[in-house]
This record gives C-alpha cells, structure tokens and sequence, in this order.
C-alpha cells in the first residue's frame, strides 16, 4: 500500500510518491531525469533530456485551446538532501521515508524535498492527465537548482515557445514572487608563505551568532563571525604583531556564517593582551545587545612554542586587514518595491592556513549594475591584497515587472477563487525565472507554491490542504489562459 494512496489530489501525490523513492539530491540527478525521460516516452510526449540531465517535456493543447498561446510550467527535480545523525539511509542511493502528520507531509530522519518535488509532481499530473482543459503546456525540470542554478544556466530553449511561464518553486501559498535578486559567488584566493616563529599559540573563537540565509535574513543586521573575526584581529594587530597559523569558519557563501575560530601567534605576548580582547569581547556585545545576545568570544591562551609554521609577516596583515573591510549585509534597498532589498554580500566560507587562503562570498542584487560594482570592489580589494578573484554562479536577476499581463490574471483568479487577494512580492534570492528571461525574451513570469515549512532541513513539511488548493488554482489557471 502506498503512504500516499488516499491523499488528495490522488494524481499529484502519486507522482510526488513516485519520486520520492529516487535519490535525487542535488549532483545526483540522472536516475530521476531517466525516469522523467521514460515517463515522457509512457505517455508520448515530446521530450528532450540534455547532457546536464534537465528534462523539457511538451503537451499539445487540449481541444479548443489549440488557437490559444502556450504556457510555460517550471520547477527543479534537485533537492537538499540531509539527514538526521542516527539516519541510516544513504541518501544518494536511496529513497525517502515518507509519512503524514496531521495535515502536513515529511520524511522520516531526512529531508522531504517538497522544494521542488511538488513542482515534479504537478507537472507529471497535468501531462498524464486527458481531462485538464489548458494550452499547449511546455515544461521545464531543471538540475542542480540548491547549488548555483547550474542546470537553468546550461540549459537551450530553442525547442520552446511559450512567452508566459509559471514558475513552481514557492513555499507560501498567499504569496506570489514577482521578481528576485541576480547573484555570483566570488571566491579571493591568496596563496601565503610560510615562516616559522617563536611565540604564545593561541585560538581565538567567536560563536553562538544565529546566521541565517543570506538572501532572506540579510536585511536583520545579523552578526557574520567572519567580518567580527576581521575586527577583532585588525584591532590586536594594532596592539602586538600577530601571526596566522589557521582560519576557519562558515559552511556555505549564501548562508551567514554563525561561527569562526582562529589559531594565532602571538610574538610579543604581555599579560594585558588577555585584557585587551576582553574589552574588545564586550564592545562587540554591547554592539549587538537585542541582536545577537547569543555572541561569544573566546580567547585561549596554549603554552609558548618554538618554531611554530605560520603565514609570514606580510601575509598575516595582509589577511586581517581584507578580512577588516570586506563588506557584509545590505548595500542598498530598492526604490521601486519598499522593504526590499536591492543590493547586499554576504563573506560565508573562510579558511586560511599558512599555505594558502580562500574567503567565497555570495553578491546579490536585483540591479545588474549595481551587481556588477560590487564584484568590481571585492576584485579590487583582492588587488590591494596581492590576492585573486575567481567568479561563478553568476545569474541575473529577475526585474518587478508594472505591468505583467500574467500576473494580473493570476491575482484575479486567486481573488475570486479565496475572496483575498494575494501578497506580491520580489524576494532578495535567486529563483531560475531570471535565468529564463534572459534566454526567452519578453517573458512574463509569475512564482506560486504551496506551504512548506523548514526546507532544507529534517523538519521539512509540506501543508496536505495547501496542495490541494494550489492544484485547483493551477488548473483553473490553465483553462483561463
């Protein structure tokens, strides 16, 4: 028997079963892109699957709707795949543990991939369906969305010819996102060289920050424990001369890193050193009093060595001082949506050793030249750093749109549907709608997607009813265009 049998809509949440016993985490895509390859062949579709494995299928429009322009349908069959620390299931080989709680769908131990498996999932239901009234349905199922949106970018639309598109990658049902930032990772690399050094080994931590996504949570002024960590260096480099053993800190460029920790020597060590960073320890505290109350700073004083390996005079300061000035969090907010921001950065991953250093930032910005002078100064400080700029990812943004024929549309129906109104929304992340305008010109998007909470995590669930409501609306969607 399946988990899902007796959910409603019966169709969506067969395919969403279906899929779910895929691994299909991001980099790990080609099982479930050959069974969408085959789902295509079943029901003699048109069907391309290309050398990144995204998969674009075709339904000729129903009858009567054959005079009416096509529709484009788009969402990602990647998902983030983690798992508890006791869960035995090895998540690129097998598929998930669903089960239903109250109202709400999850996985057991493991992320449930509702982003964007619902997308799969209603797209499989419309184009096994002969009952739908709609136009010609082009739809889209892209890779490797979680990592950088590598799928969208690579993909050709040559084949397609819808000037409309339906993106399926939102997780508030009342809410319609109707633009969103562009975005690169800029990662500065400098190589260091190395000198051995007599002097007290110490660590320096910061922790207990909240971090947050880079996109969402970056206008809350959150505390990044790299750029504290720069402060905190540059400022006991004034008062001794320091040396860098090892620096690390962060998980990923577009999350704000909550913890760093540095291994330091310190050459000239006096007993007001200790003093000194407490001061400084406090100042940042009180700085952050009401926003960050969970800050914490820590200095650990070892044992003086002999000959310690370290990064050379020049290379240390060079190091404190561009981790002194990167910039973090909001450089400027839109002037044509209140409350959002326009334009922000955000250092997530850090790790210097005597070797060699790496520092990967994430750049977002709905104004692409505005993005493009930000990376242009965080190229320029790597100059002032005798250090270098690699840049990837990079994917343009997605413009609000005044007067979005699409958009209107879908508003009027949700209103006549619900008897509310939907929120319109540009959202300070990356969705692959910009991607598609920038290859489809003239494309008018709309974002829509049930409830979900906690994605990206083992808490993840996804709301029964809110599907249910999201797939009448689509339809009815459909039969109005």
């Amino acid at each position: 028997m399946r988990i899902l049998e007796n959910l409603e809509p019966q169709n969506v949440f067969y395919y969403f079963e279906e899929i779910c016993k895929i691994p299909h985490g991001s980099g790990h895509t080609r099982q479930i892109s050959d069974y969408l390859k085959a789902f295509a062949g079943e029901h003699g579709l048109y069907c391309r699957q290309d050398e990144l494995n995204n998969i674009i299928m075709i339904k000729e429009a129903s009858k009567g709707y054959e005079d009416h322009a096509s529709v484009l349908l788009q969402g990602h069959m990647d998902m983030v795949a983690v798992k508890d620390a006791d869960c035995t299931l090895d998540m690129t080989k097998d598929g998930l543990q669903l089960e239903i709680l109250g109202d709400r769908l999850s996985a057991k131990g493991t992320s449930l991939g509702g982003d964007d498996g619902i997308a799969v999932a209603f797209g499989l239901a419309l184009l096994a369906g002969e009952e739908y009234r709609h136009p010609k349905i082009e739809l889209i199922l892209t890779v490797d969305e979680e990592v950088g949106m590598e799928g969208a970018a690579g993909l050709t639309v040559d084949d397609l010819t819808a000037k409309r598109m339906i993106n399926l990658d939102q997780e508030e049902e009342k809410m319609f996102i109707v633009g969103c930032a562009g975005g690169a990772r800029i990662d500065i690399r400098k190589k260091t060289e190395t000198e051995q050094v007599n002097g007290m080994l110490c660590k320096l931590k910061i922790f207990g920050l909240q971090g947050g996504h880079s996109g969402q949570e970056i206008n809350k002024e959150r505390g990044n424990a790299i750029c504290l960590m720069g402060r905190l260096l540059a400022a006991l480099q004034e008062k001794t001369p320091i040396y860098l053993k090892e620096v690390n800190g962060g998980t990923a460029d577009n999350a704000i890193p909550n913890e760093v920790c540095a291994e330091i020597v310190v050459t000239e060590w006096t007993e007001d050193i200790a003093a000194f960073m407490e001061e400084k320890f406090c100042g940042l505290k009180a700085e952050f009093a009401g926003k960050e109350d969970g800050l914490k700073c820590e200095l650990q004083v070892g044992a003086e060595d002999a000959l310690i390996e370290v990064c050379n005079r020049k290379d240390s300061e060079q190091w404190i001082h561009l981790l002194n000035v990167i910039p973090h969090g909001v450089i400027a907010n839109s002037v044509k949506m209140k409350g959002l921001v326009e334009t922000s950065l955000n250092p997530g991953i850090l790790n210097v050793s005597a070797v060699e250093g790496m520092v990967s930032t994430s750049v977002r910005s709905s104004n692409a030249a505005a993005k493009e002078a930000l990376i242009n100064q965080l190229k320029s400080l790597a100059a002032l750093c005798d250090a270098t700029v690699g840049i990837r990812g990079d994917y343009p943004g997605w413009d609000y749109d005044p007067d979005s024929p699409l958009r209107e549309k879908m508003v009027s129906i949700y209103e006549e549907m619900y008897g509310v109104k939907p929120q319109i929304e540009a959202i300070h992340a990356g969705l692959e709608c910009g991607i598609f305008q920038s290859k489809i010109l003239g494309l008018d998007c709309v974002s829509i997607g049930p409830d979900m909470q906690d994605i990206h995590t083992t808490r993840e669930t996804l709301s029964i009813p809110s599907v249910q409501r999201v797939w009448k609306f689509l339809l009815k969607v459909l039969e109005s265009l």
